[in-house]
């Protein structure tokens, strides 16, 4: 299998995580991608130009985090990062969703800095942050279970980004639940060895 990420990417780093949980990104190759420019590469593989993008074993490109994580949630017979039914499920599909709009909202943000200022940005820039504040707000009561699964790994990865990104604007302090299970959670081999580096804030 080979992956198409990029080491700033939260949704690549959850594909990682995932991998690393399920104790099979030994079986990865990792190929570092800028998806901004378009490498002939990624196109091929994924005409969205987005990462992460996997390569099953039989040539497959798969794209989208949810995706590629429910592939891999197949691949050998490890501890499954998606419940199969019941409430534990869709609890885990839930905050998959949530720490994925986390993400997207961030990410939005994110690309509007630095931009020239006007009425229209200012309050895209805005709703963007408040949508990030609303999450949070949510997962504080309750936090996620301790259980790393596709839900927990989503989520970590989500607040890993916002700090990431934003971690000038604290959250912890009108968090405290969230925070001491942050904290825990990034224990967790998938969260602990993925985490985006000092060097890589400019990508």
């Amino acid at each position: 299998m080979k992956l198409f990420y990029s080491a700033t990417s939260p949704y690549a780093r959850k594909v990682l995580a995932c991998a690393i949980t399920r104790e099979i990104d030994q079986q990865i190759e990792l190929l570092p991608t800028n998806p901004h420019v378009m490498p002939p590469d990624l196109l091929t593989a994924n005409p969205l130009s987005k990462v992460p993008c996997m390569i099953t074993s039989d040539g497959m490109a798969l794209f989208d985090s949810a995706v590629i994580c429910e592939f891999l949630d197949s691949v050998d017979g490890a501890l499954p990062m998606f419940p199969r039914s019941g409430g534990a499920r869709w609890l885990a599909l839930r905050y998959q969703a949530l720490g994925d709009g986390i993400m997207d909202a961030a990410i939005g943000r994110r690309g509007e800095i630095g931009k020239p200022l006007d009425a229209a940005r200012d309050a895209y820039m805005a709703k963007q942050k408040a949508v990030v504040a609303r999450a949070l707000d949510d997962l504080e009561m309750p936090v996620p279970h301790k259980l790393a699964d596709i839900g927990s790994i989503t989520v970590a990865c989500a607040i890993g980004y916002v700090d990431f990104r934003f971690g000038f604007e604290p959250w912890r302090e009108t968090h405290p639940q969230l925070a001491a299970w942050y904290e825990a959670f990034s224990e967790q081999p998938g969260i602990a060895h993925t985490a985006p580096k000092e060097q890589s804030r400019a990508a």
